[in-house]
């Protein structure tokens, strides 16, 4: 079943690309005037298995792999390299509260073990692992999850301050309407004043599954070897599904 959104950015621009966490590689192949293009490909795959459930499917145990890569597809100087890769497995506690309030119907607690890394070697090696709980609240249109998260292993040497840039959790706000989606993410730490927001838009479905998809980023953290780099990133490609699809809608 589909868990995060899954998509591919045909083009994806940054205003700032990350060319100082690879210099010491550009210098190891002896290239030092090497330079990142501003505009690659980006795609994610996401999935969830379930592993047991109540009969009734309230309450349940999943397996969960998200997976996100930014590839310089059209950086012929450097023969398109996959820039960075990362790596998201998940083993997650489901429950479907199915309770009301104020209008709104809480459909979703999760809680689990995840672990995200960016599979490379020093200089560059990012990793984090994490306790995540989970909360979706959904009224008509709209959804809204929040995922606050405790830090059981901070990566040590590779990404000591990661906290300050991605904080102790996020909220994501969620409205369809006639087949659109649009979806915009916050996270920050307060105390250094730093963060990030995401927002998207999916289209109706057009062509089979596919739908038309808008990504927009700006801030810190669009990816683990970019966790203290800050930058504006806009890309348009297409999607299979949504998040409320993998999220509230299959338990």
């Amino acid at each position: 079943a589909f868990y995060r959104p899954n998509y591919m950015l045909l083009a994806s621009y940054s205003s700032r690309p990350n060319d100082a966490a690879f210099k010491q590689l550009f210098t190891a192949l002896e290239a030092e005037d090497a330079e990142l293009d501003s505009t690659e490909a980006q795609f994610q795959i996401s999935f969830k298995a379930r592993l047991w459930a109540t009969e009734n499917r309230r309450f349940g145990v999943w397996a969960a792999y998200t997976q996100q890569n930014q590839w310089q597809i059209y950086n012929d100087e450097l023969s398109r390299p996959f820039r960075e890769t990362n790596y998201q497995p998940e083993l997650l506690v489901s429950y479907d509260p199915d309770l009301s309030f104020g209008g709104f119907h809480w459909r979703l607690l999760n809680f689990g073990y995840n672990h995200q890394s960016n599979g490379r070697s020093d200089p560059i090696s990012r990793s984090w692992d994490r306790l995540i709980a989970e909360l979706g609240i959904e009224r008509g249109n709209f959804a809204l999850l929040v995922r606050p998260w405790l830090v059981i292993d901070d990566g040590g040497d590779d990404n000591p301050d990661i906290t300050d840039y991605y904080g102790h959790g996020d909220i994501t706000g969620v409205y369809k309407r006639k087949g659109h989606s649009f979806s915009l993410m916050a996270r920050g730490n307060i105390d250094s004043k730093k963060g990030a927001a995401q927002l998207t838009w999916t289209s109706p479905a057009f062509l089979g599954p596919l739908r038309a998809y808008v990504y927009g980023f700006t801030g810190y953290g669009q990816s683990m070897i970019e966790y203290d780099w800050k930058q504006n990133v806009i890309g348009v490609g297409l999607a299979l599904n949504d998040l409320l699809d993998g999220s509230l809608r299959e338990r």
